[in-house]
């Protein structure tokens, strides 16, 4: 269903920053009804928003009903946009599109539920997963936000329908009517401490997830790390119950030999669950299976969904098995904790790592190091990662490119180096691609290259 015409009518946006999120909240802003004024520091986004039919220009924040500004965008640190500082001076609201979908569902008068999904790991994982799952039990459903479609650019869902929200740190620091009917904190470890501070920094706006929540909803929080149990135990005095998962221990919803369960027993064996390998993934599917429990969804749907879930791109997917060599794509690893449950699930590899390295670049994942025969470096900051390799006695290369690491890797693993080829960089991947699905885009291409090259027929004498 389309929103009403009016639902933002008399109200004035800015939408500042016009890429995979601004530019569809503007356009579905000044569908609803609202004056926008639309900004982006890239001419060629400012032009491409004009051929849009958006009003482009440095917004007056006088009379301004809120800026919305792209997640990508500092309104503090490490340093305040401009048009953001401006906006905090004159006292204007910074939203994110997420919110202003709330917003408009209720003004539309629909009551649809919303299930929000944060952590460090497996944020988009467990998204689509609670997505599969609810489309199975056959509830009306649509997933975006940090995953996928911009929260704006979702449907207007009706009464009985539920939107699955993936909302990174950057989007919860900007959310002020938002309530999650039922809401989940997978795990915490360092990431994006320059946008937030430190990690009690960082902490706090993931908590803001459970924000405005009552005694109808359900927190869901995994408590296999420090920090998420910290949150756990602050959030059972409510007003939401709380539910705790785990990937590795005993919680409310946990995994013991390979089988999920609750308290009321067995919900269903992992090893049927062929796209979710490995403890990480097990948190990820008790997430999804407390989270659609709490939103009425009948026992055997929730197994059946967690079984038939397909998975997704970049993240431990097999993108190929050539010659008994298996080549798995985990892009998405763009930190060491991310990486570490991805080395975790292969007892022999040669592992593609590199690019710009986080904070305490791979030196974490040392207990992992007597898994990888062979360390393939790539990007920026690979002498960084060399270090610590060869600290630990890691054999290793610095190849440059990716395009050097696959070639150099499926050439090892001829050779009987190791069975299983891993791209998982545990870096951002800034540096040589525009974001972690390129570089994945681009490792899947050149395993299909090689599996058409061993398949094709051998020129005779």
């Amino acid at each position: 269903m389309m929103f009403p015409e009016h639902i933002f009518a008399g109200a004035r946006f800015a939408v500042v920053g016009l890429g995979r999120n601004g530019l569809p909240a503007a356009q579905a802003l000044q569908a609803m009804g609202a004056d926008i004024t639309a900004w982006d520091d890239s001419e060629a986004a400012r032009a491409a928003a004009a051929s849009a039919g958006l009003r482009v220009g440095e917004p007056d924040m006088d009379g301004l009903s809120a800026l919305v500004l792209s997640p990508g965008i500092p309104h503090r640190l490490p340093r305040a946009h401009p048009l953001a500082a401006r906006a905090i001076a004159a006292g204007v609201p910074i939203l994110s599109d997420a919110d202003l979908l709330y917003r408009a569902v209720r003004a539309a008068g629909s009551q649809a539920r919303f299930a929000g999904v944060t952590g460090t790991n497996g944020k988009s994982t467990t998204t689509a997963l609670l997505a599969h799952i609810l489309a199975v039990a056959g509830r009306p459903v649509a997933a975006g936000g940090n995953l996928g479609t911009a929260a704006l650019a979702l449907p207007l869902l009706p009464q009985d329908a539920v939107y699955v929200l993936e909302m990174s740190s950057y989007m919860l620091e900007r959310i002020a009517a938002l309530r999650f009917d039922t809401a989940c904190m997978l795990n915490l470890s360092p990431d994006h401490l320059d946008r937030h501070g430190d990690m009690t920094g960082y902490a706090l706006a993931k908590r803001a997830i459970f924000d405005r929540q009552d005694a109808g909803d359900v927190a869901v929080l995994g408590v296999d790390d420090g920090w998420s149990r910290a949150m756990a135990e602050a959030l059972r005095a409510g007003p939401a119950p709380v539910v705790t998962i785990s990937g590795a221990g005993r919680a409310d919803v946990f995994t013991e030999g390979g089988v999920l369960r609750d308290a009321d027993g067995p919900i269903v064996a992992l090893a049927g669950a062929r796209a979710l390998p490995g403890a990480h993934n097990a948190q990820n599917a008790a997430a999804a299976a407390a989270m659609a429990a709490a939103l009425g969804v009948p026992r055997a749907a929730i197994a059946e969904g967690i079984e038939s879930y397909p998975g997704l791109p970049h993240r431990q997917e097999r993108v190929g098995t050539v010659d008994g060599v298996v080549f798995v794509n985990d892009s998405k690893a763009t930190n060491a904790d991310s990486t570490a449950r991805a080395l975790g699930c292969y007892d022999r590899l040669i592992w593609i790592a590199g690019g710009m390295a986080k904070q305490g670049g791979i030196a974490p994942l040392a207990e992992f190091f007597p898994r990888v025969a062979l360390a393939l470096l790539i990007g920026r900051d690979a002498p960084i990662l060399a270090e610590t390799l060869q600290a630990h006695g890691v054999p290793y290369r610095d190849v440059g490119t990716l395009e050097n690491a696959v070639a150099e890797a499926w050439a090892a693993a001829r050779a009987g180096t190791a069975p299983v080829v891993l791209l998982s960089p545990a870096c951002a991947s800034w540096d040589q691609f525009t974001g972690f699905d390129q570089r994945g885009d681009r490792f899947r291409a050149m395993v299909q290259d090689i599996g058409h090259a061993a398949l094709a027929p051998k020129g005779g004498p």
